[in-house]
């Protein structure tokens, strides 16, 4: 990083980007330019222009494919159902740009259409969980103020009543609107989006507390994407064979910022995506075989089952390479049990919560053997671990609050001031709630939440690590761990766990084996 060694005149650590006058992180990675901030684009134009400028012709090829029926979707028909959609609800409603669009359906081919059509016209997209309860989302609209909603016909009697009312993507009217002529298409107008409105309102129990809508812009997600793009690109340089049709398995809901981002960078980079629009580990394994699927974001859990469970052996997954894990913090006893069974197939770890639009850090290929870490900071992001008591930023080595500061950071919580300002401090940063350390390569290390550490005997114990300890063990597939008041110790550790099909192993055998490694 020669062009970095300085910020503001102070010097800056090559080997972990710490800048020893102002206590602040770099990224290591090379700086990615963006659009120039007062240029009018939206996240879908700025897609679109990554997709045309693919090395091949996309227009045949699968963008995506429904696991549960065998559909697939061509780019060139994606493109133009988006264009056919768009100018249906121009035409059909008096849907218009600034106005909020509430999305209430499971996974399907229609939704990813859907998103990129209303982005299009510069309406800031609101997707939630399907299986909310009926105050969760009441909730929700309450925050986002929705004029329109979409959802599926199993879902469309949660909503209220909006101004422009809700339209059912399972039904004809819908599948009319998605199949316009080509001619339709001309009508169109572009509608000027500026980087700064909001793209989607996505919800998140936020730092701390209750759900809430955090408020993403379409510059947000500009720079998350283009930096995704770029270090794939050089990934793809760095390549010496050409590589098959990158095909990934969504297991992730759309309406989750992970699943909303991966969604969004696929497209960008011109790839196949299957989806699944309810999740179940033996159908996940049958559609990695039929597809040929090479890549999967995943959670810490999936790794596990993955690495433990007897089903895998069913089927063919030779076409994995790569496995995304973000969620949590992936612990190194998994990571090395997934690589005994699966030798061919790499980890990457990554980091971000939806108030940062995603992607905080993450790993490259060569980064992948550094278990236990989520990676180095994303592109033209900063960092600082602040100590929770003193409020002193710290330098490598040491834990305590990580604070964020980029490009990709939220705009705000939508309609709550008060937790946007507890937040957002007046610099820009970013509060995570999150205990952190960057060790001396400027790799990040989640050790657990600063409201969930187990207060014990005057020890902080973090659950996360005990988790990590737990599923090391071969006969536990799952565990966790949360604190229990004790009159002596203040609080105890207890933990539910969830033993492998057909193991006996019992309370005192685990409590043994957890005693053999705690140092507390």
């Amino acid at each position: 990083m020669a062009d970095e060694a300085t910020f503001s005149g102070y010097p800056i650590d090559p080997s972990n980007g710490f800048c020893h006058k102002t206590k602040i992180f770099h990224s290591l990675r090379p700086r990615v330019p963006l659009p120039t901030p007062d240029q009018p684009l939206s996240i879908a134009q700025y897609c679109f222009s990554l997709l045309q400028s693919s090395p091949s012709a996309i227009g045949s090829t699968t963008v995506l494919i429904d696991s549960s029926t065998g559909r697939r979707l061509s780019y060139s028909e994606f493109l133009d159902q988006i264009h056919s959609l768009a100018v249906a609800l121009r035409t059909l409603t008096s849907l218009s740009k600034g106005h909020v669009a509430f999305i209430l359906a499971p996974s399907s081919l229609q939704v990813p259409v859907l998103y990129f059509a209303l982005l299009t016209l510069g309406v800031t997209i609101s997707p939630a969980n399907p299986l909310s309860s009926d105050s969760e989302i009441a909730h929700q609209v309450r925050l986002c103020k929705p004029v329109i909603a979409f959802a599926a016909s199993s879902t469309s009697d949660k909503l209220p009543a909006l101004p422009l009312g809700t339209i059912l993507i399972d039904s004809p009217k819908f599948l009319s609107m998605i199949s316009g002529s080509r001619t339709d298409t001309d009508q169109l107008e572009r509608v000027q989006v500026s980087q700064s409105d909001s793209a989607a309102i996505l919800y998140s129990s936020g730092t701390t507390g209750l759900v809430k809508g955090v408020m993403l812009t379409h510059g947000n997600l500009i720079a998350l994407i283009a930096g995704f793009f770029h270090l794939q690109r050089e990934s793809v340089q760095n390549q010496n064979k050409p590589q098959p049709q990158p095909v990934s398995m969504f297991t992730l809901p759309l309406f989750h910022v992970f699943g909303f981002f991966m969604l969004v960078r696929a497209v960008a980079m011109a790839e196949t995506l299957v989806l699944m629009g309810r999740f179940d580990f033996e159908s996940m394994l049958r559609a990695v075989e039929k597809y040929r699927v090479t890549y999967m974001p995943v959670s810490p859990p999936l790794v596990v089952a993955l690495a433990k469970s007897d089903l895998v052996n069913k089927y063919d997954l030779s076409s994995l390479q790569l496995l995304g894990s973000g969620g949590a913090p992936l612990g190194k006893e998994v990571a090395e049990h997934f690589a005994a069974k699966f030798p061919n197939v790499t980890i990457v770890q990554g980091y971000g919560l939806t108030e940062s639009g995603g992607g905080a850090a993450g790993m490259t290929w060569e980064e992948s053997q550094h278990h236990g870490s989520v990676g180095r900071l994303a592109q033209n992001m900063e960092a600082k671990i602040v100590d929770p008591v003193t409020g002193e930023a710290l330098p490598p080595g040491q834990k305590g609050e990580l604070w964020l500061r980029g490009p990709t950071i939220m705009k705000g919580y939508v309609g709550d001031d008060n937790a946007t300002a507890e937040t957002l401090d007046s610099e820009g940063w970013l509060k995570t709630g999150d205990l952190c350390c960057f060790d001396s390569d400027g790799f990040l290390y989640i050790v657990d939440r600063l409201k969930e550490l187990i207060k014990y005997k005057g020890y902080q114990v973090p659950p996360a690590e005990l988790e990590h300890l737990l599923l090391s063990h071969p006969e536990i597939v799952d565990a966790a761990v949360i604190p229990y008041p004790d009159e002596e110790a203040g609080q105890i550790p207890m933990a539910y766990v969830v033993r492998k099909p057909g193991s006996n192993i019992g309370e005192a055998q685990v409590i043994g084996f957890i005693a053999k490694q705690a140092s507390f």
